[in-house]
């Protein structure tokens, strides 16, 4: 990344800066609101939580998704290539499977897997402008792969067990905002028909 503008209109060359400006760019761009989580959190039943009834990670899943990574994506900050990876899946899918069974379980992550390599990839305009930079995030294949499993597993198990309504279209398999408006036509036009 070349020399980069600060907010006073002076070009930085130093790297710990020029680090620094994109990252300062974005904290002013978006703004978080101050609320725990706990008190967004909806009240669970304590039976629904049971460790117990956790699906499992499935050692044929995590070898699936293996044998399917993509050999010409970059490699994470931990240094493991997807295409080794993907050739190795015979040996160390079942020893995969047992770790991300157990972060499931637990809910502790692998240390590695919680760090990201943050490139900055530039878009459009001046070079100068810290704003026209993206920044992206190279995580962990490993880490990348247990969050897709654990996602799979969790939407099935919302399906399964019917926790979210069929009027739910945002973030839904199958649906999206035309469904949505769909039906919400219909039900308009079968209520003026009504009368």
């Amino acid at each position: 990344m070349g020399p980069l503008m600060n907010e006073v209109g002076v070009l930085v060359t130093e790297n710990a800066e020029k680090a620094e400006l994109p990252n300062a760019f974005f904290a002013s761009v978006f703004s978080a609101k101050a609320s725990t989580q706990e008190s967004q959190a909806p009240e669970v039943k304590e039976e629904a939580c049971r460790k117990d009834d956790l699906p499992l990670i499935e050692e044929d899943c995590v070898r699936e998704r293996l044998s399917n990574l993509d050999a010409h994506k970059s490699m994470g900050p931990d240094g493991m290539h997807p295409r080794v990876l993907r050739e190795l899946a015979d040996v160390i899918a079942e020893p995969l499977s047992i770790i991300f069974e157990t972060s499931w379980r637990t809910g502790e992550v692998p240390e590695d897997w919680r760090k990201a390599t943050v490139t900055a990839i530039f878009k459009k305009g001046k070079k100068e402008d810290p704003g026209n930079y993206k920044l992206v995030s190279l995580a962990s294949i490993p880490g990348k792969m247990m969050e897709q499993l654990i996602l799979e597993v969790t939407i099935k198990q919302v399906e399964e067990k019917k926790v979210i309504g069929s009027s739910q279209h945002g973030f839904t398999k199958g649906k999206l905002y035309l469904t949505n408006l769909m039906a919400f036509y219909d039900g308009m036009t079968g209520r003026v028909d009504e009368g």
